[in-house]
Order: structure tokens, then sequence, then C-alpha cells
């Protein structure tokens, strides 16, 4: 994979993210809200953020398969790109994730399920919430129903 920079913008709320791609499993990044402005770096089963020029908190991935932040295009990615759910044929995929919200920067286990419709456009539930996804053919978010969509 060649090292990728993506830019994407809030549709329900004003705020940006820039991400700079290395692998799946090593990026960085800035999300920046009305009220905060947050660095994150991803590196294998560690990520590390810092908000507002605070202290750095560490999250492990432990037995969680994801990491998935609050607001991040980025990071509902993962489970599309690695396990190919844009391949025609492809199941739906069920997911324990290492939730952070943002910006309380808490991090707890959640439950994700992936469930790939085809055209590059997977459907997302957690905890009686869906939307639509739409993805490029490397597997990043594009649109994000309602919530988000990629502009770089």
């Amino acid at each position: 994979m060649a090292i990728r920079t993506l830019l994407w913008r809030g549709l329900d709320a004003p705020r940006l993210e820039i991400v700079r791609v290395e692998s799946l499993d090593r990026a960085h990044g800035t999300q920046i809200g009305i009220a905060y402005e947050l660095r994150w770096k991803l590196d294998g089963a560690v990520l590390e953020l810092t908000m507002d020029d605070g202290p750095s908190v560490r999250v492990e991935l432990g037995d969680a398969d994801f990491f998935d932040l609050q607001h991040s295009a980025f990071f509902n990615s993962l489970p599309v790109a690695r396990d190919m759910l844009l391949e025609e044929g492809a199941p739906a995929r069920e997911y324990t994730m290492r939730f952070v919200r943002v910006p309380e920067l808490t991090a707890q286990p959640a439950w994700q399920r992936y469930e790939p419709l085809g055209n590059r456009v997977v459907r997302y539930h957690s905890s009686g919430y869906q939307a639509d996804i739409s993805f490029d053919a490397e597997g990043f978010v594009t649109l994000y129903q309602d919530y988000l969509e990629r502009v770089g």
C-alpha cells in the first residue's frame, strides 16, 4: 500500500479529520471539532491520543479486533479493508471493537457488525444504530450516511 493522505469533513457537525496512512496498522491523524483538537497515532495494537496539547493517553487493543475512534472515518475502514468486505460474496462480520469516545478519550468494548451490500457499500450496525457507508476500491470511507464525507 502506498502512503496516502485522506481528508474527511463532518456532515452532521463542523469537524475535519486528516489522516496519513502508512499501512492498515500504522497511521496518524488530527481531528478538529468546534471545541477540540485531537491528534492520534496508531501503531499496531496501541493507539496514542493527545487532546488540545494535553497529556497523551495510550489505549491498548487488548482482546478487541480493532480500534474505533469516535468521529473517525479511518477506523471504520480497517475491518472493511483487512477482511476484504468489498469482495463479491463477502459475508457480514461481527467485531468487538475498542471504542474510544471523543473528547473524553475513554475506551470501552463495543459490538459492531459490518454487512456488505454490494457496489462498495457496507451497512454498519452498532447498539441499535445503523448507517450505510460507501468505500473506495482500497476500502477507505468515501461517504458515511448523514455523518461524514471524504473531501480529499
